[in-house]
């Protein structure tokens, strides 16, 4: 893809001496949801873990736009336009809602754009407006997972990685969530998405990728894969 905004090209990442990606190759367009699935332990979270520089491919690379990140410190990687909401949350739970999310725009100085994507934080996701002064820690589930993607937006990511979003959650929370993950693109920004919930996700997504033990074993447009034999008995839970 000429004009990716991420590619990953024979990415080889370790923890000591296992090999947890085995030669990963994937890209994420500009306007694009991607969603990668697989069974846990696959490698799906590593993937993302060599995106933010958390760890290092001892081999391949990375490349965000034209910049090679295969080996670049994830504080100036969030700085270059990546932002990610993790798996489990993570919020600051004894600070506020607001609190928490300027803590997602900690790198900025432009007040006033801040200020505008906090408008557009509490525009998708009206909850959070309405509980701008509570504290985190005692927000439901899903009002949690909201406030951690609105953190991650409050960056002005040009890439929005989601790890596990819907983990957790109550249907009908995991509904909005996607439907926001949606509207989230619509508005300009790419997302690259891991989910277990592969239905959701492959619902969701414009195209994927089937992640077995640390390899990439399918790829294709979202509607695709859902249709494959293979990812409905494994994933879908079809048979």
């Amino acid at each position: 893809m000429k004009d990716a905004i991420l590619t990953l090209d024979g990415v080889h990442t370790y923890y000591g001496r296992i090999e947890a990606l085995k030669g990963v190759s994937l890209e994420v367009g500009p306007r694009e949801i991607v969603t990668l699935i697989g069974a846990n332990g696959a490698g799906k979270s590593t993937t993302l873990r060599s995106i933010n520089g958390l760890v290092h491919p001892r081999r391949g690379r990375i490349m965000f736009g034209n910049e090679d990140i295969t080996r670049t410190a994830p504080h100036t990687i969030v700085g270059m336009g990546i932002a990610q909401s993790p798996e489990g949350r993570r919020l600051f739970s004894r600070m506020s809602v607001t609190e928490n999310l300027e803590m997602g725009a900690f790198r900025r100085r432009d007040r006033d754009g801040i200020a505008e994507d906090m408008d557009r934080v509490f525009g998708l996701f009206p909850r959070l407006h309405e509980r701008k002064t509570q504290k985190a820690g005692t927000l439901s589930g899903g009002e949690q997972q909201m406030c951690a993607i609105g953190r991650a937006l409050m960056a002005k990511p040009k890439l929005l990685l989601l790890d596990e979003p819907s983990m957790g959650l109550a249907p009908i929370f995991i509904e909005k969530i996607f439907e926001i993950v949606r509207e989230i693109n619509a508005q300009g920004t790419p997302v690259l998405l891991v989910e277990q919930n592969a239905l959701m996700a492959l619902d969701t997504a414009h195209r994927g990728y089937v992640m077995e033990t640390g390899k990439i074993t399918l790829e294709g447009p979202a509607a695709e894969l859902k249709s494959n034999e293979r990812v409905q008995k494994a994933y879908l839970g079809l048979d």
